[in-house]
């Protein structure tokens, strides 16, 4: 019977096979080195490393709970008085309503409508607006987070591929060509682009009217005004030439290159159109539309009284059955009015709290009989 012996190596995790020659190689017979399935003997294969494992007691968890609520109810405080001291003013202009000055404008506009509406919304501010304030446009029931609305779009034109301005993707169907020629820029969103005209109006109590300026630049973020969005052609004077051979969208009452008579805000750099792109994650929401700056003339920004607001009604929303607001905001350093962030922290401090006095007096009354059980037995 042939007999062969095993030398196992343990740092290195092979095995040594001998034939009847004597050496692993003898001219006797074979010999080979085999794979043992034994990890090797490291530190971390061998699961030795160091290793801590906390011990939850009552000496380290009270204190936990009591700390988070003292940091987080204070903090919540803060964030909910500050969002409280921002001033807003919200009117919504759909007219729905037979009595609303909008009503004729809302039933009887459609994207197909050749002539504008225009109506006037009167309206008193109870407090007066100081340092600068913002104005927005809202819309109710409209969905920019539908998958296929998201992807409509063609990122590669809008920033500035002349290819793509000519041929543009495929996700940008149905609105890619019209009329044989590449739509300028393409996609449902654009096609889809928030319109209307606000204007607003300060009444004098001496009888005058005065028109609030409205700032249409600064709206946008800048890495979209300056990295995401370019005209073809560069910084080429002639914004025309650039787009020519292309049509506008559908619905759009003017080309792309006649959304404003400032080179930089013209095109696909115009900040009103930058700001529609950047799609909404809820069937509600807001898109800042102007800023009203402070001003020597008016003090303070806005003061309180009476004021009109004009709007030139170019968005139809009866179709959707969603409705259209314009709001006007103050600003802190926390941004807009929010109060859930200061509501969210005050719950999980108030909350920790709650469990820390709870689990306290668990722990006083428990305690205290697993320590006597101990000492008796």
């Amino acid at each position: 019977m042939m007999a062969s012996s095993y030398n196992a190596k343990d740092e290195d995790g092979h095995i040594t096979v001998s034939g009847p020659g004597g050496g692993a190689g003898g001219a006797g017979g074979g010999g080979g080195s085999l794979r043992s399935k034994k990890p090797e003997n490291t530190a971390f294969k061998q699961q030795r490393l160091p290793a801590w494992q906390p011990i939850l007691t009552a000496g380290t968890v009270l204190p936990a709970f009591f700390i988070i609520g003292l940091i987080f109810i204070p903090i919540g405080i803060g964030l909910y008085v500050t969002s409280n001291n921002i001033k807003e003013f919200e009117i919504d202009y759909t007219g729905v309503d037979m009595s609303s000055p909008c009503f004729n404008c809302s039933q009887n506009f459609s994207w197909n409508s050749t002539r504008p509406c225009t109506c006037t919304v009167p309206f008193y501010l109870e407090q007066p607006y100081e340092s600068n304030v913002f104005m927005y446009y809202g819309l109710s029931n409209f969905y920019q987070n539908h998958r296929r609305y998201v992807k409509s779009r063609d990122d590669s034109q809008l920033n500035g591929n002349v290819d793509s301005l000519k041929e543009p993707s495929k996700e940008c169907e149905p609105y890619a060509k019209h009329d044989g020629k590449p739509i300028a820029p393409c996609g449902a969103i654009a096609n889809s682009m928030f319109n209307d005209t606000l204007e607003l109006f300060y009444n004098d109590p001496n009888g005058t009217r005065v028109q609030i300026p409205l700032t249409n630049t600064g709206i946008a973020w800048w890495t979209d005004k300056h990295v995401k969005f370019r005209n073809p052609g560069g910084d080429s004077s002639n914004i025309t030439a650039s787009f020519q051979g292309t049509s506008k969208p559908v619905n759009w009452r003017k080309p792309v290159y006649e959304l404003d008579t400032a080179a930089d805000n013209n095109g696909f750099i115009n900040e009103d159109f930058i700001v529609w792109m950047r799609t909404a994650a809820l069937p509600t929401f807001r898109k800042l539309y102007r800023i009203i700056n402070k001003t020597s003339s008016m003090v303070p920004t806005l003061p309180r009284g009476n004021y009109t607001l004009e709007v030139v009604y170019n968005y139809p929303v009866r179709s959707f059955e969603g409705r259209k607001r314009m709001i006007l905001s103050t600003i802190s350093w926390m941004g807009g009015k929010n109060p859930f962030l200061g509501i969210a922290y005050i719950t999980v401090g108030s909350v920790c709290f709650f469990l820390g006095v709870v689990l306290l007096i668990i722990h006083h009354k428990c305690g205290n009989r697993s320590n006597s059980a101990d000492i008796s037995n």
